[in-house]
């Protein structure tokens, strides 16, 4: 497992019944979890002294429970700055077990020693794109939601990256990738983190068991002659490391040199030194 533990303002510091007790920063969060299907002795004080509760409900959905917890703060990640904010369907604007990733594709960008050119699919509020501009290279963000691009935007400010090369975009990702591949454009790395569900701007509808693959062989044609990395990301029950593996070597293996791994990504589990899966990335290397 990739396990993201390089953290100093955010840890898991316990799961049970179906919950984590969180510490972001100076706030400690009980949210939601499904993979945590266990129900252990909550020892922890934060679990009745918590700053912020998501009570999900069972008619689908949920709420939070707010006590002394600001509007927006914002953590640290090495030299990173990330802007926070509880909103709808318990998420914080950041997952913090992609650290792991970050670190990865961030050590590959300083070791090339040339330009390095990263699409951004489905780029939610910027985690990877600064971890890559940081890095060195130069971004093209895209996300469907308006709101998530304007926060991306944000996080890139308090990160210093303010006026780094990285290109916004509020766009359809399946419709950008069609019209870069039009347009001849290339990239030296490419990372998508795809939904398991969605809308496009137009109403498209995306079911990643059916669409994932066909975007990953789309996406494929957008790599430059001398590619760097592909990355893949899922948080979809059933699409295990072992299936973006196959898919990767599928896609991959006939056009380009490369090595390809796949693994869960995790958090380690500060009460009792285990480790919290949070779903699968898939890496493609080139040689």
């Amino acid at each position: 497992m990739w396990i993201a533990d390089g953290w100093k303002d955010y840890e898991v510091l316990d799961t049970s019944s179906g919950e984590k007790l969180e510490r972001w920063g100076d706030y400690l969060l009980v949210r939601p979890d499904p993979q945590v299907i266990w129900n252990t002795e909550k020892k922890h004080y934060g679990w009745k002294k918590f700053n912020g509760h998501y009570h999900r409900s069972n008619k689908g959905g949920g709420e939070w429970e707010f006590h002394k917890l600001p509007e927006e703060w914002t953590i640290n990640y090495k030299e990173l700055t990330f802007n926070l904010k509880p909103f709808s369907f318990k998420h914080t604007g950041l997952f913090p077990e992609q650290a792991a990733n970050w670190d990865w594709f961030s050590s590959l960008i300083k070791e090339a020693d040339r330009p390095i050119k990263v699409l951004n699919l489905f780029a939610y509020t910027g985690g990877a794109t600064v971890s890559a501009a940081k890095a060195g290279a130069s971004v093209t963000h895209v996300d469907a939601a308006k709101g998530m691009v304007a926060w991306a935007k944000e996080n890139a400010a308090s990160s210093g990256l303010a006026d780094a090369p990285i290109r916004y975009l509020v766009d359809d990702c399946v419709k950008f990738v069609e019209r870069e591949i039009r347009r001849g454009n290339k990239y030296d790395a490419i990372i998508m983190d795809p939904p398991s569900y969605g809308r496009g701007p137009k109403g498209e509808i995306w079911k990643i068991e059916e669409s994932v693959f066909p975007f990953i062989q789309l996406s494929a044609k957008l790599l430059s002659d001398n590619p760097l990395f592909f990355l893949i990301n899922s948080y979809t029950t059933g699409l295990q490391p072992a299936v973006l593996s196959y898919m990767l070597h599928t896609v991959l293996d006939p056009i380009h040199e490369g090595n390809v791994e796949a693994n869960e990504i995790g958090l380690p589990v500060k009460g009792n030194g285990l480790v919290l899966p949070c779903g699968a990335s898939g890496r493609w290397t080139a040689k």
